[in-house]
């Protein structure tokens, strides 16, 4: 029996939806049913959609080494640019991400979205599916459609949805993800100009010569350190966090913040190994300048969320140290850190969105001794704070010990300044938890908050679980990332061994500019 085409079900089941909602209609004064007919129908949608990628995951071989579940179809025949879709181990984890935190930001929308609620849940049925088909999709072409088709109903989402300053924030988050991504459809069209394809596989397994690569890695540079974000081109984060609502800032963080990670995996370390190793002590010292002065900026922030945000960019540079480091342990522990991010971050930004419909302020100075009145929710909020900090247990630390450990690998001394992003990061998360939680109870309006309801305990519970399941069992995370992990890294094992690609000895250079000798032979061998 052949399978269905399960990645086409889950980027199209929610478009689908999404049309239904939008014919969703009614008589004047029936504004309440249709209502709940939107609501309800936007939920089963993400709910089905993550059965399938359950099933996905379930039928998924961990011991395969090739893109599986790949469906193809002829797009633009004459050009060579086809629907392609196909995971591996790499991005089925992001694809079940997506449709795991999809349903869940539609369930907690129920009760904070009071206006246009109709166009809230098509918002949100649409970027579930551009989510998924970024992650999928095998055609660079059509993984640029899906990665672009994502600013779109997330930049409506800020901006009608928003805080005060929505609009600027929203703004600020569309130009600054827009602008460098137009640089990548420049590498991807100089790409197709080379190789005569746009076929991801196809685009790995013929590289271009080093002096070209060097230009194509800088413009996916370009989109994927801002989409990531990377320091210093991180400030559109926290204003995008901080006017967001509750859900906008759990799938930003959650997933839109992963797609930076994902595409270097998926682009520039496979399609452009010789120039990532040339950038790589750059990207380096980037992500240990970001892990320490995010971490510094965070310890003063008078803001729940904006806080949070800036501890998302320190966590996204042990990402990018962990993917630079091109050793098996680095790159494996970035992506649990991206996979263990995803849910802590979105857990986090859910208990800030508990408080904060509460008490309507994220403040933290408006906070204190909410252990008193809110027990469970101070519980709660006290795991997701550890696995934050990356308590052994959790996991938060499975993915910064690896990343590190890759580090050391490959840099000690980067790997040494990077590991004070560890104290640093139980630094301002412990004193976030001491304001909020504990202390004195200076504000009644503190005092008289209620502990967590049943619907939010049935968002949270499941994401306690998970943090202490991955950071108990990070083997079942592992053993699926491992044959595409391996595919990466030798690609770098077969390299000629301790070059200095930016250095060329003019003697071994022609009068064409070509290299001479054996050296230069290898400089140009392809993997």
């Amino acid at each position: 029996m052949d399978m269905p085409p399960l990645l086409s079900i889950m980027i199209f089941l929610p478009l689908i939806c999404a049309i239904m909602v939008a014919l969703i209609r009614g008589e004047k004064g029936d504004e309440a049913v249709i209502e709940k007919n939107v609501k309800h129908l936007s939920l089963f949608s993400a709910l089905f959609v993550f059965a399938f990628s359950v099933f996905m995951y379930l039928k998924y071989d961990p011991l395969a080494t090739d893109f599986q579940f790949v469906e193809k179809i002829t797009w633009f025949g004459e050009n060579g640019i086809n629907y392609h879709l196909g995971i591996d181990g790499i991005s089925v984890y992001f694809v079940l991400l997506s449709a795991f935190l999809t349903p869940i930001c539609i369930y907690i929308s129920w009760f904070s979205v009071k206006k246009r609620v109709k166009e809230y849940m098509i918002a949100f049925l649409m970027l579930e599916s551009f989510m998924i088909g970024t992650f999928a999709a095998l055609d660079s072409i059509l993984f640029y459609v899906f990665f672009e088709a994502v600013l779109i109903p997330m930049f409506l989402i800020i901006g009608i949805w928003g805080g005060p300053r929505r609009v600027y924030a929203s703004y600020k988050f569309f130009l600054y993800t827009l602008l460098g991504s137009v640089l990548m459809l420049l590498a991807l069209l100089t790409l197709y100009a080379k190789v005569g394809a746009t076929d991801i596989p196809t685009l790995i397994a013929n590289p271009v010569d080093f002096g070209l690569q060097k230009w194509l890695w800088l413009a996916f540079f370009a989109s994927f350190a801002v989409k990531m974000p990377m320091w210093p081109v991180h400030t559109w984060l926290p204003d995008a966090h901080v006017e967001a609502p509750t859900a906008g800032s759990v799938i930003l963080a959650g997933v839109l913040l992963k797609m930076g990670g994902y595409g270097f995996l998926r682009f520039s370390l496979p399609m452009l190994p010789e120039a990532s190793l040339y950038f790589a002590p750059m990207v380096l010292w980037l992500s240990v300048i970001a892990i320490i002065y995010t971490s510094l900026v965070a310890l003063v922030q008078e803001d729940m969320k904006k806080l949070i945000a800036y501890s998302s960019v320190a966590h996204m540079g042990f990402v990018t140290l962990g993917i630079f480091s091109f050793n098996q342990q680095g790159i494996e522990g970035a992506i649990f850190q991206m996979i263990s991010h995803g849910v802590i971050s979105a857990a986090l930004f859910l208990c800030v969105g508990v408080v904060y419909d509460r008490l309507h302020t994220r403040e933290i100075s408006r906070y204190g001794g909410i252990v008193k009145n809110m027990p469970a929710y101070a519980t709660v909020f006290m795991i997701f704070m550890l696995g934050s900090v990356g308590l052994p247990g959790t996991s938060g630390f499975v993915g910064e010990f690896l990343s590190l450990l890759g580090a050391f690998k490959a840099n000690t001394l980067i790997a040494f300044f990077a590991t004070s992003g560890v104290v640093l990061g139980a630094a301002y998360m412990l004193v976030l938890y001491r304001r909020v939680v504990f202390g004195p109870q200076n504000n009644d309006d503190a005092s008289r908050m209620p502990d967590l309801t049943s619907p939010e305990k049935i968002v949270l519970l499941p994401l306690v679980a998970l943090v202490f399941y991955l950071g108990i069992f990070p083997t079942v995370v592992l053993s699926k990332l491992e044959p595409a992990v391996t595919n990466i890294t030798s690609i770098y094992d077969a390299l000629p061994a301790n070059r200095e690609l930016s250095v060329v000895p003019l003697d071994n250079v022609s009068d064409s500019g070509e290299l001479n000798d054996a050296e230069g032979e290898n400089k140009t061998e392809q993997p």
